[in-house]
């Protein structure tokens, strides 16, 4: 880990098998997110991201690792200006991002007694990095909430 890294550990009391389900499965990843992912799941396959209002597919937007209950990690998305426009960037800001290498992000799901530890490592630029600490912690909390209790928090930032 570097400077360059955002990491976020979370203890959910779920299985990792329904962590890794609710990371993966689109339907799951909407409710807590927003997001919702076209892919499927083999390293190599492209990505394309379904969120708010905009629909942003890329080549570069790949699956780097999928191993089932244990370990994601893709490359982030693109930052188009109908994703920017959907979510509420502004021009100056999606410039910013797009100037920065493109990121990734890896989950490691690991039993931890009863409960399952969730690591996030989002590795990118600091502008996205930037709102990485601002988001990824709404968006995990979506995440355990839901597993835990079925319903989602709401997906826009507080």
């Amino acid at each position: 880990m570097t400077a360059d890294d955002f990491v976020y550990t979370i203890y959910i009391n779920a299985a990792p098998e329904r962590v890794w389900e609710a990371l993966t499965d689109p339907a799951a990843t909407r409710r807590y997110w927003g997001v919702a992912f076209e892919t499927d799941w083999a390293p190599g396959s492209a990505m394309t991201w379904h969120e708010e209002d905009a629909v942003t597919a890329d080549p570069e937007q790949t699956v780097l690792e999928a191993e089932p209950g244990s370990r994601l990690s893709y490359t982030w998305h693109t930052f188009t200006p109908e994703w920017a426009k959907s979510v509420g960037v502004d021009e100056e800001t999606r410039r910013a991002l797009m100037a920065e290498p493109r990121s990734t992000v890896s989950f490691t799901i690991e039993p931890a007694g009863a409960t399952t530890r969730l690591t996030v490592v989002h590795r990118a630029g600091e502008a996205l990095l930037a709102m990485s600490r601002q988001g990824w912690p709404h968006v995990l909390s979506g995440l355990k909430t839901l597993l835990e209790t079925g319903e989602p928090l709401p997906t826009t930032d507080l």
